[in-house]
């Protein structure tokens, strides 16, 4: 039996684990080990074990505890930790997802200690490297054996880079995740619990380390106090929430009157929200795609994306934490074209290709 390690630690890697887990859980126990590693890049509940209860996901089986710090810092001890598990317990293969400090940690410990590398959503570029998940994205790329792109665009990014690994086109997890959320979502009481009904508001999301300044921080809520009449829900993400408090901006975003301000949720409270808003104002690449898969117009607060596919649909605007730009876009910008969501991100079958791949590896060698 093959031993297959999934390297997690933050939200956007728990989301895009759960369809891989559960389809070796069902349909590959005999031929499969599958052993998940969570690094502890996110620890507080809403950002981490939420999701293992919500995505019916077992505890990891090893948690590295590796807590906040600097970037490097934080890298540096999840590699020493993951060197000391890879040389202590034999593993065949390591699935790393997206583009967090763990991703690009689990593959740079399993490359060195010559364990083959697999990536779950390769390829995406923004080409802004001040951005740490593209420095992230780009590492990760170059050091796996077998990428597994989300869209044509993402092989394309992958070629002209001369990239040495495998690449094999899968298509998006996220296809699966979001059909799978929107059966649970019924269930979910955030729209009573914050007095809401359907279309009714906006939703905002902001937590980017470019966006969470002092400028940015002050634009967002002069941008908020500009349309007074819009509703405006936003989870404050715990970064966010540090900064604003440590500007001394808190009160301020306090004073609009407009804007719910509530914790993180989990993610199918989340999805519930976004399908929900009437938009989406966001830096968060996931959900670019989420609010495309979920018929949400989306508004992004970044100059650059790696969802150009959304941007060339007509679904997603980018204004940058532009006031007059981001304003004019939330109360008079509406798509122009009609979005055809399995072309762009595959047929939903993201896991079951993935998973046939990695057999038919392992019958080859």
């Amino acid at each position: 039996m093959k031993k297959i390690a999934s390297i997690v630690g933050a939200r956007p890697n728990f989301i895009k684990l759960a369809p891989i887990h559960n389809l070796i859980n069902h349909s590959y126990t005999t031929q499969f080990e599958h052993i998940i590693i969570h690094t502890g890049q996110h620890y507080d509940f809403k950002l981490s074990e939420v999701f293992f209860k919500e995505f019916l996901l077992p505890q990891p089986n090893y948690n590295l505890n590796v807590r906040g710090s600097t970037p490097c810092i934080q890298i540096g001890e999840m590699i020493k930790k993951l060197e000391r598990f890879f040389q202590s317990n034999k593993i065949d293969l390591v699935l790393v997802y997206g583009d967090t400090n763990s991703t690009f940690a689990g593959a740079l410990a399993a490359s060195k200690s010559h364990i083959n590398v697999a990536h779950v959503e390769s390829g995406l570029r923004s080409f802004d490297r001040k951005m740490p998940e593209e420095l992230n994205r780009i590492l990760t790329d170059h050091i796996s054996n077998f990428l597994y792109p989300p869209t044509k665009t993402a092989i394309k990014n992958l070629k002209a880079e001369n990239i040495q690994g495998e690449i094999s086109y899968t298509g998006d997890i996220s296809v699966e995740v979001i059909r799978d959320a929107e059966l649970k979502i019924r269930n979910s009481l955030i729209l009573y619990n914050l007095g809401l009904e359907p279309k009714t508001y906006y939703l905002c999301t902001l937590h980017r380390a470019e966006n969470t300044n002092f400028e940015c921080l002050k634009a967002i809520i002069e941008i908020f106090k500009r349309i007074p009449e819009l509703r405006i829900v936003f989870p404050i993400h715990p970064r966010t929430a540090k900064i604003l408090h440590k500007n001394n901006l808190f009160k301020q975003l306090q004073k609009c009157s407009n804007v719910i301000l509530i914790d993180p949720v989990g993610y199918l409270d989340f999805i519930t929200l976004i399908k929900n808003a009437i938009k989406i104002i966001t830096d968060s690449g996931g959900a670019q795609k989420e609010a495309y898969l979920l018929n949400t117009p989306c508004i992004t607060i970044r100059n650059n994306t790696e969802w150009v596919e959304t941007i060339h649909q007509g679904w997603n605007i980018l204004t940058g934490i532009n006031i007059i730009e981001t304003t004019n876009a939330i109360k008079n910008w509406i798509p122009q074209k009609l979005i055809t969501q399995s072309h762009i991100f595959g047929n939903g079958r993201t896991s079951h290709i993935i998973i046939k791949h990695i057999k038919e590896h392992f019958e080859r060698y």
